[in-house]
């Protein structure tokens, strides 16, 4: 009775591993093909702008002039969308390595 209940086990957990690794694959294909957002984990948060004194007008209108052209050629939501699919490969592959440790412990209980 007992190799019975660890070959259900083992079974059990070679199926729960393939799931996990399912998921993660599923998830990631939905993502990369653009179907899905990826979770946002790093994000810009927008500041209130305070309007400066006339003292500093030329060096601030500078400052805004250069920030718009760097938005132009990498825009600041770029990077933090970089960041996010980074986080969220990162995530996927240890889920990957997790489901393939389960599937192996099932595997094992099996033999």
């Amino acid at each position: 009775m007992g190799n019975l209940f660890k070959q259900i086990v083992g079974w059990f957990l070679l199926l729960v591993g393939i799931c996990i690794i399912a998921y993660g694959l599923y998830d990631s294909f939905n993502i990369f093909t653009g179907e899905k957002e990826a979770p946002v984990v790093f994000f810009l948060e927008k500041g209130n702008v305070v309007p400066s004194s006339d003292q500093g007008g030329v060096e601030e209108q500078m400052k805004q002039m250069v920030q718009e052209q760097l938005d132009k050629i990498l825009p600041s939501s770029f990077i933090f969308r970089i960041l996010n699919l980074a986080t969220w490969s990162i995530f996927v592959g240890i889920l990957i390595f997790g489901g393939a440790q389960i599937s192996s412990l099932g595997i094992k209980l099996i033999k």
